[in-house]
């Protein structure tokens, strides 16, 4: 989730922002600032795929903190997620650990609960050279006590290249054990300081991506614009408020 994440074609494991929590935990370290997230994501063809989702993000004595809601779906299936994690930074490299409680319920059959666990780091190799990583759902937990069906870990490995003061480059691999890698690439340039133009594909399945971000005072607003072979358009808005700053 995320709209600055999405437009860059979900290459999101080297970025630091307030959807961190969600896309990468390392990534939370570097925020200042108290903030609070919400983001709206559709598909017009096939609305029991929407998203809702949000955090918020709060700086402690040692690191910051980070928790979230995510629900994806309708009255007939729909998933739920309740996230809370942690980041700090240790000299060049920057560690995050998240912790989700996430239901699934399908009209009919009931609904089933697991407690997954997730890690990531991002490095800084050099001033435009970073590393991110994450693995999801290290735990592996079972979706139920009757069941041997259980939630697939899933990596994430990327690099993000900032080719100039304008240019942020990024590319990124996701894989599970049960699909094939999905590859993805995503560019964000700042046209100004405060207005952002992006834009991203993924491979396998394919998809393009594109996206506007601006940041006025204490509010960043973010869209995203996704053409799938699959599912054709989808839309995310974002609004990110940033509710108290350093002195």
């Amino acid at each position: 989730m995320g709209s600055r994440a999405m437009a860059v074609g979900n290459a999101a494991a080297c970025l630091s922002d307030e959807w961190s929590l969600i896309n990468n935990p390392a990534g939370l370290a570097e925020i200042k600032n108290l903030s609070a997230a919400v983001a709206f994501y559709t598909i017009p063809s096939f609305k029991p795929f929407n998203r809702i989702a949000a955090t918020a993000s709060l700086p402690v004595i040692v690191g910051v903190a980070g928790a979230g809601f995510f629900k994806y779906g309708d009255d007939l299936y729909n998933e739920q997620l309740i996230s809370i994690g942690y980041a700090n930074k240790f000299g060049i490299a920057s560690l995050g650990l998240k912790g989700n409680y996430v239901q699934y319920r399908l009209e009919g059959f009931g609904s089933a609960q697991a407690f997954t666990i997730s890690f990531g780091g991002i490095a800084s190799i050099t001033p435009k050279l970073m590393i991110g990583a994450v693995i999801e759902n290290i735990n592996q937990p079972k979706l139920s006590s009757n069941s041997d069906e259980r939630l697939p870990t899933r990596f994430k490995v990327g690099v993000g290249s900032k080719l100039s003061e304008k240019v942020l480059a990024l590319v990124e691999v996701e894989k599970d054990f049960e699909n094939s890698p999905l590859a993805k690439a995503g560019l964000e340039y700042a046209l100004h300081k405060k207005v952002f133009a992006r834009t991203g594909f993924n491979l396998n399945p394919r998809s393009g991506f594109g996206g506007l971000g601006f940041i006025l005072r204490k509010f960043k607003l973010d869209y995203a614009f996704q053409f799938s072979e699959y599912l054709g358009a989808a839309h995310q808005a974002t609004v990110i408020a940033v509710l108290t700053k350093k002195k």
